[in-house]
């Protein structure tokens, strides 16, 4: 028993001496445990100083740095601002100055203006009081005049106006004779010589051609086929032509009656190639017509290209060289149109290189001139402006254009073209056996000329001689004077320009006879 409580004892004993040795070592390594993580956070503290201190220390001198830069730079601005700031105070006082120096200026213009102002209302005084001085000398004058020579104020100076009009007539009438004398003969003398070289050079054949649209016929019997029965012959060939088929009592003849000339061509060429086969109704009239229609069109276009080759030109538009070729169709008083187109062409030609103006242009305009006269009954308008519309619109340049456009006096002219063109058109038209001209046509416009004349005050007689190209005026001598008889001659002139139409110019010759008679007795 007692050894069972001698080991518990000792069990005891040793057990709380196991505790006391464990507890000891666990807080011996507790101990040492917290020292070195005290150890090791100090190390920690002491780098991150140290590392703090050198970030510190960078940023120090970045900062400084920074610092240094901005005070340059603040420096440099500061310094051009004051460099600016000198520079406007410097443009400041120049300008003070000049406007300083302008204000004196002012004032003493103001100062002189005034004086002058003073001055002028002084003389404008003077010059009143001597106007009215002279306006009482002026009415005591005019009453001495009055009474020396018995006549009254407004009979004075009708008579004074009349007298001083006489005199300044017959002064301007001398001037302008004198200056239209050495114009003329100046003008005439190198137009006659431009003319004269123009028509010398160009040797163009006489144009007598008639337009006709009557068709032969064999014989009679023929007219009935050419009807057809009730008529449906001739009404499918008018309606295929576009003309008027006249079937009279006119023995072996048709006549085709139609406004277009070229239509009217295709139709006599159809008629007759109809009367050659023989076979004669509707669905063969409209065959021959479209064939000749094709052969015409391209006749059209072979007659145009011809032209503009006989005037050596180059290539135009082909709707200009369709219509040059529509006038071979046309004529005008017997006049081939194209025939007279080619002859303008190469009268302004020659015209052109005599004053050195541009000779393609010039035939141009002269080739082109009455190309309206193609379309002119299809378009509203005189042809030499439709014609000129016409060109323009396939690019002609604006000399040609007017050059077309003025030759009739339609639009003035800008340049020489329009001139010429009138002069070549003159020339081709007035030529000997150019044209033909009925009698009763003649005689209206020798008519014409005459009553011109003699619608005038002081006018005696008229005759118009040489074919109408001269008009001979003889005036009263009491009624004009040989100045008044210049100025007759020139109105005259004036008159008919505007009054008639007629190729080439007309010559006005005014006499004035004086017959003094006396008996010896």
């Amino acid at each position: 028993m007692i050894l069972v409580a001698n080991i518990w004892a000792d069990g005891v004993v040793i057990f709380g001496g196991g505790a006391v040795l464990g507890y000891f070592l666990l807080w011996w390594k507790n101990h040492n445990f917290r020292a070195s993580e005290s150890l090791q956070a100090r190390s920690l503290v002491d780098e991150a100083r140290r590392e703090a201190e050198v970030l510190l220390r960078e940023a120090r001198l970045s900062a400084n740095e920074e610092a240094l830069k901005l005070r340059e730079q603040t420096e440099q601005s500061f310094t051009a601002r004051r460099h600016e700031l000198n520079e406007l105070e410097c443009r400041l006082n120049e300008r003070d100055t000049l406007i300083n120096r302008q204000l004196e200026g002012v004032v003493a213009a103001e100062k002189t203006l005034c004086e002058q102002t003073e001055s002028v209302e002084k003389k404008a005084q003077a010059v009143e009081s001597r106007q009215q001085e002279l306006t009482e000398l002026t009415r005591q004058r005019r009453e001495q005049l009055q009474a020396l020579s018995r006549m009254s104020e407004a009979e004075a100076r009708a008579r004074v106006l009349k007298e001083t009009e006489q005199e300044a007539l017959r002064e301007a009438g001398n001037l302008s004779r004198h200056i239209l004398e050495e114009a003329q003969t100046r003008a005439e003398e190198k137009a006659r010589r431009i003319l004269s070289l123009a028509i010398q050079r160009y040797a163009g054949e006489h144009s007598f051609e008639i337009s006709t649209a009557t068709v032969a016929l064999s014989g009679d019997e023929i007219k009935g086929r050419i009807i057809g029965r009730e008529g449906r012959n001739i009404r499918a060939f008018e309606a295929a032509t576009g003309v008027t088929v006249l079937i009279d009592d006119t023995p072996n003849a048709v006549v085709l009656s139609g406004f277009d000339p070229v239509r009217r061509e295709i139709a006599r060429a159809a008629m007759e190639r109809l009367i050659l086969d023989g076979r004669i109704h509707p669905t063969r009239i409209e065959e021959i017509v479209a064939k000749v229609t094709q052969e015409i069109d391209e006749t059209i276009v072979r007659a145009g290209e011809e032209a503009v080759l006989k005037v050596g030109l180059p290539p135009m538009h082909l709707e200009i060289i369709k219509l040059l070729g529509r006038l071979r169709f046309r004529h005008s008083y017997s006049q081939n149109v194209l025939d007279h187109s080619v002859e303008v062409a190469h009268l302004m030609g020659l015209m052109a290189a005599e004053l050195g103006i541009d000779i393609a242009q010039a035939k141009r305009a002269g080739l082109l001139h009455d190309i309206g006269k193609a379309v002119s009954h299809e378009i509203e308008g005189a042809h030499a402006i439709v014609g000129a519309e016409m060109i323009k619109r396939f690019g002609e340049c604006d000399a040609v254009v007017n050059g077309v456009a003025s030759h009739h006096d339609e639009v003035p002219a800008i340049g020489p073209l329009g001139v010429l063109v009138s002069a070549a058109d003159a020339i081709s038209a007035s030529r000997p056996g150019a044209r033909s001209e009925t009698m009763t046509t003649y005689l209206k416009r020798v008519g014409d000329l005459e009553n011109i004349g003699l619608s005038f005050k002081g006018v005696e007689k008229c005759f118009a001689i040489q074919a109408g190209r001269e008009l001979r005026v003889f005036v009263e001598p009491d009624q004009a004077d040989d100045v008044e008889a210049f100025a007759l001659a020139r109105n005259i002139a004036r008159k008919i320009e505007e009054s008639l139409q007629y190729p080439g110019q007309i010559r006005i010759v005014v006499i004035r006879e004086t017959r003094c008679v006396e008996f010896a007795k």
